[in-house]
This record gives C-alpha cells, sequence and structure tokens, in this order.
C-alpha cells in the first residue's frame, strides 16, 4: 500500500506505458483494458452524463470552453483533458478544481490489484480514475476529451449526451493513418448510435466520412459552420470576433480570453453543441453562454493556448505541434508588431517534422531546446533538421536556459516566441 500521493503517483510514472514519455509503444489497441478496469469499478462510466470531444486541433480549447458554460450555467462539471503541463492533477477537474491528492493515493490503492491483473496504460488507469471521481464527486455532466484518435481511445467508453469532433490534419500518422480519410474515420469512431455529433468544420474531402458514419448509427449529425459564421478581427494586439447565429448577431464584439486565431474554428463547434445541450433539456442561456466563454481561463485552468507571458518583449507561447496546428501560429505571428523574431523551439523525435518546419519564418533567430523526457528530439539533431529547412540559431538544450538566452538578445520592441511541442510548454518556469 502506498502511503503519500507521490509514491502513487511515482508508481503510475513508472511501472505503467506512458505515451509522453514512450509514444506509440504505449498504445493497445483495443478498449478491453478500460473496459475491465471499469468493470472492476462498478462501471463508472455509466454513471455519469458526459459529453465526448475529438479531434486533430482544439479538442482541448474546445473541452475546456464547454465546461466553462456549463459551469456559468449552474452545473457542477467534470473535466478530463490530456496530457498535463505542470500536474497530473491537472488532468482530472471539477468545476475547475484539480482532482485532490488523497483521491488519487485511494484510488491507486483501490485499483492496485487490478493494475496487476489487467497490466494497463498510464492514460488507460487515468481514464477510469476520472470516471469514479466524477461518480464520486455526484458531477451533473462531465466533459471527456479524447486522448488519441477516437474508435480506439480509452475514452470511448462512454454514450454521451454529444459528440464533438473538432477538425481533421495531420498528427500521429503511424498510428492513426497516413491519409487524412483514415485519421478521420478513426475520429468518426466516437460517433454512437442515436447521439448528435457536432463537426467544427466543414471539410469538404471529408464531410462524406462523418454523414456515412452518422447515417450507419442513425445519429444527427451537424457542420457547426453551416449555423454559425464568425468574423475574426484584431485592435492592436487584441484579437475580437463577430458572431452569427444563422442571419442574426450573437455576440458583436466578443473577446475570448484565448486569443488564437484558431480559435475562431473551435467556437462555432462549441456554441453549436450548446444549442443541442439546450435541446436535450439542458438549460444554458445566452448570458450564461457568455459568462464561460469570458472566464475559460479562470474557471478551468487553461494555459499554453497562445498565452502572453510579457509585452516587452511580447513573449507568447502555444501548445500547437502538428503541421495544422504550426500553420494557426504562424499565421498569427504574421500578424504580430516587432522589430526581431525569436523562436525558443523543441519537438518530439517519433513525428517527420519535415513539412513542420518548412512552415516557420527564416528571418527568425532560433533556440533549439529539448524537453526532459525521453520522446523529445535531440536539440542538435533538430538544429541541423531545421538548417536543411533554411532556419539557423543556437542550441540550449534545457527549456529555460533557452528562454532566457533568447531575452539576453530580444530588445523590448522584439517577439520571442515558443512552442514546437506541448512539453517545451509544459516546462516554461512561471507557467
Amino acid at each position: 500500500m502506498f502511503l503519500t500521493y507521490v509514491e502513487a503517483i511515482d508508481f503510475l510514472y513508472h511501472n505503467l506505458p506512458m505515451f509522453q514519455r514512450i509514444g506509440a509503444a504505449a498504445l493497445k489497441n483495443d478498449l478491453s483494458n478500460t473496459i475491465r478496469l471499469c468493470d472492476a469499478l462498478g462501471n463508472p462510466q455509466h454513471k455519469v452524463k458526459t459529453i465526448h470531444v475529438a479531434g486533430t486541433n482544439g479538442k482541448g480549447s474546445t473541452s475546456h470552453m464547454l465546461a466553462s458554460i456549463l459551469q456559468s450555467a449552474g452545473y457542477k462539471t467534470g473535466l478530463y483533458t490530456s496530457p498535463h503541463l505542470k500536474e497530473f492533477t491537472e488532468r482530472i477537474r471539477v468545476d475547475g478544481q484539480m482532482i485532490s491528492k488523497d483521491f488519487v493515493l485511494d484510488f491507486v490503492n483501490r485499483i492496485r490489484p487490478a493494475i496487476d491483473e489487467v497490466q494497463p496504460s498510464f492514460f488507460e488507469i487515468t481514464v477510469a480514475m476520472a470516471f469514479d471521481y466524477f461518480v464520486a464527486q455526484q458531477v451533473d455532466i462531465a466533459v471527456i476529451e479524447v486522448g488519441l484518435g477516437g474508435r480506439l481511445d480509452s475514452t470511448n467508453v462512454i454514450m454521451p449526451e454529444i459528440s464533438v469532433i473538432t477538425n481533421i490534419g495531420w498528427d500521429h500518422k503511424d498510428i492513426l493513418g497516413d491519409t487524412l480519410e483514415k485519421i478521420a474515420s478513426e475520429k468518426a469512431g466516437i460517433i454512437k448510435p442515436g447521439i448528435p455529433v457536432v463537426v467544427s468544420e466543414r471539410q469538404k474531402e471529408l464531410q462524406e466520412i462523418f454523414i456515412e458514419k452518422a447515417s450507419a448509427v442513425k445519429a444527427p449529425i451537424l457542420f457547426a459552420s453551416d449555423r454559425y459564421a464568425i468574423s475574426l478581427h484584431q485592435s492592436g494586439a487584441q484579437v475580437w470576433m463577430k458572431v452569427f447565429r444563422e442571419a442574426s448577431v450573437l455576440f458583436d464584439h466578443l473577446v475570448l480570453p484565448l486569443q488564437g486565431y484558431y480559435q475562431q474554428k473551435n467556437l462555432a463547434g462549441v456554441l453549436n453543441a450548446v444549442d443541442i445541450l439546450n435541446e436535450r433539456g439542458w438549460h444554458i442561456a445566452d448570458g450564461q453562454l457568455l459568462d464561460g466563454l469570458k472566464k475559460v481561463i479562470t474557471q478551468t485552468g487553461l494555459k499554453g493556448r497562445w498565452q502572453t507571458l510579457s509585452e516587452q518583449p511580447l513573449i507568447v507561447c502555444d501548445t500547437g505541434h502538428n503541421l495544422n496546428g504550426i500553420e494557426e501560429v504562424v499565421r498569427q505571428i504574421s500578424r504580430q508588431s516587432y522589430d526581431k523574431l525569436h523562436v525558443v523551439l523543441g519537438m518530439v523525435k517519433d513525428k517527420d517534422i519535415t513539412d513542420v518546419l518548412r512552415l516557420l519564418p527564416k528571418d527568425a533567430k532560433y533556440y533549439f531546446c529539448q524537453a526532459n523526457i525521453p520522446r523529445a528530439m535531440d536539440a542538435r539533431l533538430l538544429s541541423e533538421k531545421a538548417a536543411d529547412a533554411g532556419l539557423h540559431g543556437v542550441v540550449v538544450e534545457e527549456v529555460n536556459a533557452a528562454i532566457r538566452e533568447a531575452q539576453r538578445h530580444a530588445t523590448a520592441t522584439d517577439m520571442i516566441f515558443i512552442g514546437g511541442s506541448t512539453f517545451v510548454v509544459a516546462e516554461i518556469e512561471g507557467l
């Protein structure tokens, strides 16, 4: 029996396969382990109402916005997301408050016999823990973010109130498939019989995959971009949106605390999901919706999404790491005002980063680093690959040392961007 939270969490980190550390080797290609763990716990996943959120990019932001809106509407709301940035307990929250360390300790001690028998992954255990905690906390509803893919993801053991699919892009090709159609099919795996599904972005080349899957299981399907039109505007450094619901203005000047341009796509899916929740008997007024959007960071603790860390020089971090995520980051960097751009960059070694590197600004100075995880690409190797793409700079292996080096060279009118990997952002001191 473990006596402290630290002992329990160390056991999970060091004895269970963990995708964050070792990559695809941690994955099991079916749901059997999760089902067996949930059976051992009395199937808590069937005792709580849920919303299921999948997608290549934006599923974390979407999950946090939905959770904040539900909280503002007066519902006791659970939120399960991954990976965490600073502390394991970030993954599981109720009304924005992280799971207690005492519960984690008790859970690991209770589930230990099942761990020994089932031999699950780290992620499978955290999913089971989340369901168990949400039942214990008697939440009204829980927002559940898919970890990877959808069809075979450990979270896919629920029958939600609604499913949301944010968008489809290139990521985890070695696991989900080497075409966008294959990736979309994996994401479509969360569509359940008779359960409405909202697709945030209508991608014409992929829409039939979702339509066919929804039709096959008689699930109503809605493309959020058909109902909501959102225009993006910028005044100085501040990004704001004008939101139309069909022909009417819903929000004339909406300033989200999540300032990334890419939230324009996520917001439509969130709004359409709220419509469906209202149709299914939940009660979320437009004022509560607006309150939840404006308080998404304070009510959920979301970090690392186009987050401004300093004004002079402008320092921004973002967890975007795949091709589409970096495209959005580069688009927004190009709209900022600065004299010189400095980029603190680290990536993982189990992905082809060639196309991503080609997107990055060639006129920036780079500080190549590596996160303190086994999956991190060696900073010197990253520097070499970057040079092939026309990107140049210096190698400073430790993340915060690289940030300090960028600050040393930057003037008050420069910009420093920190990113390339969730795990780089996770190591920023003071985040």
